[in-house]
């Protein structure tokens, strides 16, 4: 009897170590070149704008060389509107979740990452007040990350929106993001 419990205590340690392993947590944080894409609105030109993203990770790995990452960001997001001279800049906060499918492509250092995006608009700065933003956004996400230690990553992402960011304009949130994090 004794020798039984023994052995499932040291199943339950063994598989509650070997879990640790599959599930790592980590902050993340980068640059945002954000503009509108997919419409035109008659004497508005798009500019894109710098702009910034942090928040944590979570990579789950499923198999040695793929895993499922998602990720909880505030990632700012918008456009400079030029119209007629003036300009306006758009700035839309957004708490995003990156769900990505993580591909390791070579040695457990290179991935490819792919997965739905959705965000949920908690902030909006313009210089006038137009109301017209919508609240929730849905985008597909695609990219690279690059292990440089086991804890130390560069990532670089393309996040293309597939719903209008707008009520009065036929535009969609378009963003490269680039990324400095670390897994612990």
């Amino acid at each position: 009897m004794k020798r039984t419990i023994f052995m499932l205590v040291l199943l339950v340690l063994g598989t509650g170590i070997s879990q640790a392993q599959l599930l790592k947590f980590g902050i993340k944080g980068g640059l945002n070149f954000a503009n509108y894409t997919g419409g035109s609105v008659s004497g508005i030109d798009f500019k894109t704008i710098t702009s910034y993203h942090a928040g944590i990770v979570t990579e789950l790995k499923v198999f040695e060389n793929f895993a499922i990452q998602p990720e909880l960001l505030y990632s700012t997001q918008g456009s400079e509107l030029r119209e007629l001279g003036d300009q306006v800049k758009n700035e839309l906060g957004y708490l995003s979740l990156p769900l990505l499918t993580k591909f390791y492509l070579t040695t457990n250092k290179l991935s490819l990452e792919l997965g739905p995006q959705a965000s949920v608009l908690v902030s909006e700065r313009n210089k006038i007040d137009t109301n017209d933003t919508k609240t929730f956004d849905i985008g597909l996400a695609g990219g690279l990350s690059f292990k440089i230690t086991d804890g130390i990553f560069i990532s670089g992402r393309y996040v293309a929106g597939l719903t209008e960011a707008k009520k009065e304009a036929d535009v969609k949130n378009s963003v490269i993001q680039f990324s400095l994090g670390y897994m612990f």
